[in-house]
């Protein structure tokens, strides 16, 4: 016996006037009525200035604009003991961009989703593309209604075999009968019907129907077009009734006005099932052969029709083996010779109405109805993965430094370990000792219990004497017998150490240590005005946000942050397209590191654009960091530098789940969209097991965490850079407790135009703004 007691349904419902709405609250239905003891509860979207009476079934409403009503209809659905929900999908019934607002429920709610996909995209936007990919992550199973949607999901979306399911979609258990009796009931009793129902739009192809009657009178004078339904509700709020009034002037241009009857009313179902009962034929002559469910089609080849349809996808495979007959797209005059013909021979008509009739029978509610509640059921029993994106709060380590102190000596951080023993072959880097002087200086600006200052003071010790006076830049590589192994390291890591000063000498503003990290960060400031690589700007950046704040009169600071984010900014314009959104050819390492910098130096300069840029770029990196499980999945190192390809899985390193944590950070500080704090929880989760091979990378008890995913196995070692990107990882978590606690953070106005900035100070140096009006060279190999 099923342990199912209570179903919420989302999506449209009667009696709002559209396909989804009747296959919403037919499916309601149909299950409420099966033999099981199950309530169901609809949660129905309610389109932009209309209002509807909508029955006692309906138990939530949302304003499809209105995000916060799908964050209330979670609670309702969270609160209410449902077991599964029911999600109608249709890209343009949910608010935001490519209907990205039910996300937000998605991301809520605590119980098993089953969501039936009404269309598939074959070649989908950027964004729709993105919106998709999550609720296939966030849905336990999915149902199609068509074969081909289950191919387009296995091989364009990469859906997991096991989560698609094709379910026919469902028609009333009516009789076999003639047209004789309904059409007399309905005033057709001496003509030959052809019959096209539903809501009116362009894409319908209703004028090359009206074109074909020409030649269907020929040998038909008596038949008749009736064409049911109203026009689609946006139609009308957009542009009237135009379309309807173009239709009835095309008709009155072909002296057809006896021919073709405008029945403009959407009906109930008693009155559409007459009105399909008294057809000869039934015609869909639809634009669109990406048409993956017509509600139109099912029904009337439910009900023992005589089809004639053009060739989108569910007709194609619904009207196989003799079932129907097909047309090409926008072909009236093969339309009016194949109806022709099908109405003078009556036995081939009448056969193929007696054979879809019989082969339909599975297609009916209460079968159907009994195929949904077997997936609920299955939904609902099986062992159900918690997705971090699910959980808005997930329970927090504690930050432990156990095993940062264990790769520390009194020069600096070692960098690398064999497991978890420090591995003094290959000595020590500024990268990891700036990182380290990062989190430190991070933790003394929170109040925090720190680490220890004698190792906060040999990060420090490392940084100062890495920075060579003679070439103005640091240097990286130390052998373990503290000798340099370069006069000087590479621009990333000069930029990676500008950062850490940056926020040293903000974090710790007024102490002797703040007054030493501006200092130095002043020193080291100028080679960077000409770097070439992208991350050293981006890492420079995010240092200059914080040294700008306690050093506002430095001119040349300033104007070097705008002239940064603006390399940033053209990079982006050089190389983005339509499905390729980044700043670069391929995606390599600390990539998120980019669109935080960019966020964050828009927070700072209140320019808009800069947010804006970043935002978006995050946006589509966080959506192809995405497994098809739902799991974070970092850009694997096997692929860095693939010209625009798709990231490769492996090796997967904690650097990227680390920066993109960041980078989430900042979105949500200058957005304060909650959605960015379930992708942080995600991105973390990463580090704790929900991964590609479900192992925790972490040992929460010293703070270690292990150097990377291999295909088939943990990488055991734990060097510094791992543990300290599992510990800034950590660290920024929390920052989303505690500054949620905090007043509510400042949100720029990234929808905007750009802010005008008042003059700055004069420039101390011999930066010229207009020196880099696109990035110097060519962008650099990772």
């Amino acid at each position: 016996m099923t342990r199912l007691k209570c179903i919420a349904f989302v999506g449209n419902s009667l009696p709002r006037q559209c396909g989804i709405a009747t296959f919403t609250t037919d499916l309601q239905q149909a299950v409420a009525a099966t033999a099981l003891p199950l309530e169901t509860t609809i949660v129905a979207l309610t389109d932009p200035g209309r209002q509807y009476s909508y029955p006692k079934v309906v138990g939530f409403e949302v304003q499809q604009n209105r995000l916060e009503d799908y964050v209330r209809a979670s609670e309702f659905i969270n609160k209410g003991g449902y077991d599964v929900m029911s999600l109608q999908h249709e890209f343009g019934i949910f608010g935001g961009e490519a209907g990205s607002h039910i996300l937000d429920l998605l991301e809520r709610v605590t119980i098993p989703v089953v969501t039936t996909l009404h269309t598939v995209l074959a070649d989908p936007e950027p964004a729709q593309r993105r919106v998709l990919d999550r609720i296939l992550a966030l849905s336990s199973r999915v149902v199609v209604m068509a074969e081909k949607g289950r191919s387009l999901l296995l091989d364009t979306y990469d859906a997991p075999r096991g989560k698609v399911e094709v379910i026919p979609h469902g028609i009333p258990n009516y009789p076999f009968v003639g047209p004789e009796a309904a059409k007399a009931s309905l005033g057709f009793f001496d003509k030959t019907v052809i019959l096209t129902f539903g809501l009116l739009s362009p894409n319908k192809g209703i004028e090359v129907m009206i074109d074909a009657m020409s030649m269907v009178l020929k040998s038909h004078p008596g038949a008749v077009y009736v064409v049911l339904g109203a026009t689609h509700p946006n139609l009308v709020r957009d542009h009237g009734e135009s379309y309807r009034y173009s239709l009835q002037s095309r008709v009155d241009e072909l002296g057809l006005h006896d021919h073709v009857v405008f029945l403009d009313k959407f009906v109930d179902r008693p009155t559409l099932l007459q009105y399909i009962a008294m057809c000869d034929v039934y015609v869909t002559p639809y634009l669109n052969k990406a048409q993956m469910t017509s509600g139109t089609l099912a029904y009337s080849f439910g009900l023992g029709n005589a089809v004639v349809s053009t060739p989108y996808w569910h007709a194609v495979e619904l009207l196989d083996h003799g079932h129907g007959l097909l047309v090409p797209f926008g072909d009236a005059e093969a339309t009016g010779q194949t109806i022709s013909a099908l109405l003078t021979d009556e036995p081939r008509r009448q056969a193929m109405r007696q054979r879809a009739y019989a082969d339909s029978r599975h297609m009916t509610w209460d079968h159907v109805a009994a195929r949904y509640v077997t997936l609920f059921d299955r939904a609902r029993a099986a062992e159900r993965k918690q997705s971090p994106l699910r959980s808005t709060n997930p329970t927090l380590p504690a930050l432990r430094f156990n095993h940062l102190e264990i790769m520390s000596d009194d020069t600096g951080l070692i960098q690398h370990a064999i497991h978890d023993v420090p591995d003094r072959l290959h000595g020590y880097c500024v990268d990891d000792n700036a990182r380290a002087l990062l989190l430190a200086s991070t933790l003394a600006s929170e109040g925090r219990d720190s680490i220890p200052e004698r190792m906060t003071s040999a990060y420090a010790s490392f940084v100062q004497h890495a920075f060579n006076s003679d070439t103005g830049r640091f240097r990286n590589f130390m052998g373990y017998d503290r000798r340099w192994l370069e006069p000087q390291g590479s621009e990333d890591s000069h930029g990676r150490t500008l950062w850490a000063l940056g926020l040293t000498a903000r974090g710790q503003r007024q102490s002797s240590r703040s007054h030493w990290a501006a200092e130095l960060f002043e020193r080291a400031l100028p080679g960077v005005e000409n770097f070439g690589s992208p991350r050293s700007w981006a890492f420079a950046l995010l240092g200059l946000n914080g040294y700008c704040e306690v050093r506002p009169e430095d001119g040349f600071a300033l104007g070097l942050r705008r002239i940064l984010a603006d390399r940033l900014c053209a990079l982006l314009t050089q190389v983005e397209s339509p499905d390729w959104i980044w700043f670069e050819e391929g995606l390599a390492y600390d990539n998120a590191r980019f669109c935080e910098a960019l966020i964050l130096t828009g927070r700072e300069t209140g320019q808009p654009d800069y947010a804006q840029t970043g935002l978006r770029t995050l946006d589509w990196l966080m959506a192809r960091q995405t497994s098809s499980a739902g799991d974070f999945r970092p850009v694997g190192s096997t692929g860095f530098g693939d010209v625009r390809q798709p990231p490769r899985a492996f090796d997967q390193q904690p650097l990227e789940a680390s920066a993109s944590i960041a980078a989430c950070l900042a979105a949500w500080r200058v957005t304060t969209d909650t959605r960015w704090r379930s992708e942080a929880n995600r991105a973390f989760a990463w580090f704790t097991g929900s991964n590609d091979l479900g192992v925790s990378l972490v040992d929460t008890t010293t703070g270690s965490c292990r150097d990377g995913l291999h295909p088939d196995r943990p990488n055991e070692n734990r060097g510094a850079e791992s543990v300290l990107s599992y510990l800034l990882g950590l660290l920024d978590m929390q920052q989303f407790d505690r500054l949620a606690l905090a007043p509510s953070p400042s949100r720029l106005a990234v929808d905007k135009p750009r802010l005008t900035l008042l003059p700055q100070p004069k420039f101390r140096g011999r930066l010229v703004a207009s020196k880099f009006p696109e990035p110097p060279g060519p962008l650099p190999q990772a």
